[in-house]
């Protein structure tokens, strides 16, 4: 499947409906009607969850994608939803943990690449430790296995996104 940045799946005004007279420019701008879309990035965390022995919690990825891969507890921040919220509402989701000392690492730019179409996105990504009951149940539809890591894992080089990849290996500097 050819992949295409979202600008160019845009054929039409969502607003009117309007047939696009230049397809792939940002922003989008329909001669019809004035509307704009900028397509700025979206929003997505990602938490790197550590335990008392400075491990590192890994989830493996059970769909695309990065389907089969190791990622991080996370995702995509919902309308009218803080970033804090997202973090802790997604690792709740696809962990069942609770999250406590929360602290941004970093961020990075990252592209979604999803059913043909190619998303900008801004990645956010949290140290936190286990808050409470320490037990795991994973997402069945999201993951299908978890790992705590050391700081020097070779299993960061099966990342499903650079930007994870990115964000462990400065956490792994950052402790040791």
């Amino acid at each position: 499947m050819t992949e295409v940045p979202i600008e160019y799946a845009h054929k039409f005004c969502p607003l009117c409906g309007a047939k696009a007279k230049k397809i792939g420019s940002v922003p989008f701008r329909c001669d019809e009607c004035g509307f704009a879309n900028f397509f700025g990035p979206v929003a997505a965390v990602g938490a790197l969850i550590t335990n008392d022995q400075d491990q590192l919690l890994l989830v493996r990825r059970a769909r695309d994608p990065g389907k089969g891969m190791w990622g991080l507890p996370g995702g995509f921040v919902d309308r009218d939803e803080t970033i804090e919220n997202a973090l802790e509402r997604e690792v709740l989701e696809e962990t069942k943990l609770q999250i406590s000392n929360r602290k941004l690492l970093m961020t990075h730019p990252n592209h979604y690449r999803y059913g043909g179409i190619v998303v900008s996105v801004i990645d956010l990504f949290f140290v936190a430790k286990v808050a409470g009951d320490r037990s795991i149940e994973l997402q069945k539809k999201e993951l299908t296995e978890y790992r705590w890591v050391d700081a020097d894992s070779s299993l960061f080089d099966e990342m499903a996104f650079e930007s994870n990849k990115i964000a462990v290996r400065r956490w792994a500097k950052s402790i040791g």
